[in-house]
């Protein structure tokens, strides 16, 4: 089976289990089917690749953070079930994934069970690990496992706690496995330990999680969390704890998301003043009110982001990957014209160099001996000229090859809307002239599929608004 094929059942497939879970969400796979069109005809994407993968359909929550940050604890503390290992050391070294268990069972299982169903957020993320670090792709087991567990809390959501940044095996392989956590995710929550008032052990964890929410245009689903902050503030100087942690991360680059507190009341020592102490908890406790109204609320935030990131890549492709695809054409036939003059400049003065040499010349008339001998002989006189013509040619399309795998290497950084290395190299194909400046794919129609696309997403909110709000006051209900 073709990957196209494949791709096509996962997207059935996707459509169907909508139909029971969330059937307004059915028609959004269809213009996500319009938008990978208009990506593959770019090259942007292959025939095997779907915007509709990049996102997760159900919702998400993250839990990211160091080693003995107390993300399990929270984890169990929320879902009211022992289910998380808990400790000061590494517990676990693994992505967790958790979901909810129909049956009042909890079962632990492995990591094919995600890796081999289109229905989670690590589908097929063997094969990614596997490009990162050959040879770990088959070891999926060692990345992944599921848990399900009889909680209420997890109707309607998955969970996925990550092993602590610390860890310095398996780096690659985790770190990317964390981007793509990252990039599905609804909500994130990021755990900083209390204890350890310096970030600089922390820098895997500030560079892909500070600083990319900086690149981000989706931060406000970061939740940066400093917990047992019990631990560390022993007087009443949690507003200076809690500042220089704030301003440790904004030196990283922190520009986006939201700051809280949390201690778990059956590990926390109290403070000996009881009213230091009851400022403590009322501070813990409302914090902890808003990270579970943000948990809550990430049902209805998640069909709201499912609509919102379909017009987003509609916008990334017209709007960043045309324009940057014209700007490296522009850059390539430039590059191209100058060596074209350059090359065959040099060649042309070197063979006339030669024929001045030779002695080819009478006065500004060029006649060689041998022009004589080809007189009334059409055909050599034919190759004669088709011979450095062809020279010619055959080093300019060099020269074009060439320019073009240079450029596309500087491309090769892969953008959430595709791969502009591999949209660039299909615009610069054997047959397309250099002076096209237009990226191949790109036309009325194509435009025209976008703009439907964003109207599409016009009425998705408008419905989504009908079910959820009502300014003129009416009670009724779409």
């Amino acid at each position: 089976m073709t990957p196209a094929k494949r791709m096509e059942q996962r997207l059935k497939r996707l459509q169907e289990h909508l139909k029971r879970e969330n059937p307004v969400l059915v028609e959004a796979v269809n213009q996500y089917r319009e938008l990978d069109a208009v990506a593959q005809k770019l090259g942007l994407l292959d025939g095997g690749e779907s915007y509709a993968t990049q996102i997760s359909w159900w919702p998400l929550v993250s839990i990211l953070g160091t080693f003995s940050a107390g993300k399990s604890s929270f984890i169990n503390t929320y879902l009211d079930v022992d289910l998380q290992r808990t400790g000061n050391q590494a517990v676990d070294d693994r992505f967790t994934v958790i979901t909810f268990s129909p049956d009042g069972q909890q079962r632990t299982l492995p990591g094919l069970a995600l890796d081999g169903d289109p229905r989670f957020p690590f589908y097929q993320i063997s094969e990614e690990i596997e490009h990162v670090t050959t040879g770990e792709g088959a070891k999926i087991d060692n990345y992944l496992q599921m848990k399900v567990a009889p909680s209420e809390k997890l109707r309607g959501k998955i969970l996925i706690d990550s092993p602590g940044f610390d860890a310095d095996e398996q780096r690659k392989a985790t770190l990317r496995i964390t981007d793509h956590i990252i990039e599905l995710s609804d909500l994130v929550l990021v755990f900083f330990d209390a204890r350890h008032p310096e970030p600089g052990a922390m820098q895997d964890t500030l560079e892909h999680l500070v600083k990319g929410s900086m690149r981000r245009n989706d931060g406000s689903k970061f939740l940066f969390i400093l917990n047992q902050i019990d631990t560390s503030a022993r007087e009443d100087n949690l507003e200076d704890i809690v500042s220089s942690w704030q301003k440790a991360l904004v030196q990283q680059g922190l520009s986006a998301g939201s700051f809280h507190i949390l201690f778990n009341d059956k590990l926390a020592v109290p403070v000996p003043d009881e009213n230091v102490w009851a400022r403590y908890v009322a501070k813990r406790d409302a914090d902890y009110r808003r990270i579970m109204a943000r948990i809550d609320g990430v049902n209805i935030e998640r069909v709201y982001r499912i609509v919102g990131a379909m017009e987003s890549q509609a916008n990334h492709i017209e709007q960043q990957a045309v324009p940057r695809l014209r700007e490296a054409l522009q850059r390539w036939k430039k590059q191209v014209l100058m060596a074209d003059v350059l090359v065959l400049g040099s060649l042309l003065i070197a063979l006339f160099a030669m024929s001045i040499e030779f002695d080819y010349w009478e006065g500004l008339l060029f006649n060689p001996p041998w022009l004589a001998s080809l007189q009334g002989h059409t055909v050599f006189t034919a190759i004669s000229i088709a011979i450095p013509i062809g020279i010619a040619l055959g080093l300019h399309l060099l020269i074009r090859q060439k320019l073009a795998k240079r450029i596309a290497e500087r491309l090769a950084v892969r953008e959430s809307y595709g791969s502009l290395a591999a949209a660039f190299r299909k615009s610069t194909r054997i047959w397309r002239s250099i002076f096209l400046s237009t990226p191949s794919g790109w036309n009325k129609r194509n435009r025209r599929r976008l703009d439907g696309i964003r109207d599409a997403t016009d009425r998705f909110v408008q419905y989504l608004n009908d079910r959820f709000t009502s300014p003129s006051g009416s009670q009724d209900k779409v």
